[in-house]
């Protein structure tokens, strides 16, 4: 079964995107364990001792992102990539809060790469889910709210068969449906990149996040791959 692929028309304008993508089944979330708080704290000191005086439009990967939001028509200030908005919250407050187990870890390794890490509950997801051009007529409902909204036409979305849209804006911000939560059990984690060297960096993070899974949801089972023009699709059995 496909559970996650790139459209082939959004690979056309974007063939040098690299996508880490995790199935994660028989997860239990809840709050961070004190191991994992600490080592949170700790990257994120390491983060902004990294970064320094680095303008974050400096840093590659960033710069690629807005450079890929750009070319759907998107301002790049106005929305940033969510990568860059938790780098953003970071040097500017000295801190990011916790939110919970799964989030706080995918939190962790998006800062330590500059790159955006989504986890997406599967509950309300159907079939394959496909990141592609908006359509216009698709359904988002946004965090903290009922209200359905559709996304733009040409904005890059990630989307189910349904039309149900997990996030806006490629990775801006994810919907109320696929958010973790503490009744997460199942869930999508993606990590995904554009600029040269994207590919190390996205099997160094898909490998950390594997690692941190296995350590703080020791029952969860792990299938992950590494996407790109030449491999699009995220192929899982049903066992």
């Amino acid at each position: 079964m496909i559970l996650f692929r790139y459209d082939p028309t959004l690979l056309e304008q974007y063939p040098d995107i690299v996508g880490g993508v995790i199935l994660a089944r028989g997860l239990t979330n809840g709050p961070t364990p004190p191991a994992l708080a600490e080592a949170y704290r700790a990257e994120q000191a390491a983060t902004v001792q990294r970064i320094g005086d680095t303008p974050l439009s400096d840093l590659p990967s960033l710069a690629a992102w807005r450079r890929a939001f750009s070319a759907f028509g998107v301002k790049p200030t106005q929305y940033r990539s969510a990568a860059e908005a938790l780098l953003r919250r970071l040097t500017k407050k000295g801190d990011i809060p916790n939110v919970n187990l799964l989030v706080d870890l995918g939190n962790l390794v998006s800062i330590r790469y500059a790159l955006p890490v989504a986890i997406f509950d599967r509950r309300e997801s159907t079939g394959t889910v496909t990141v592609r051009f908006a359509a216009g007529d698709e359904r988002f409902t946004d965090l903290g709210t009922d209200d359905v909204a559709n996304p733009a036409p040409g904005e890059v979305i990630f989307v189910d068969e349904t039309g149900l849209v997990s996030a806006r804006r490629w990775c801006w911000r994810q919907s109320a449906q696929s958010a973790a939560s503490e009744s997460t059990t199942e869930a999508l984690i993606t990590v995904e990149a554009h600029h040269d060297g994207g590919e190390h960096d996205v099997r160094a993070a898909l490998a950390d996040l594997q690692a941190l899974l296995g350590e703080h949801v020791p029952g969860a089972k792990l299938h992950a791959d590494v996407l790109s023009a030449a491999n699009p699709a995220f192929t899982v059995s049903d066992g």
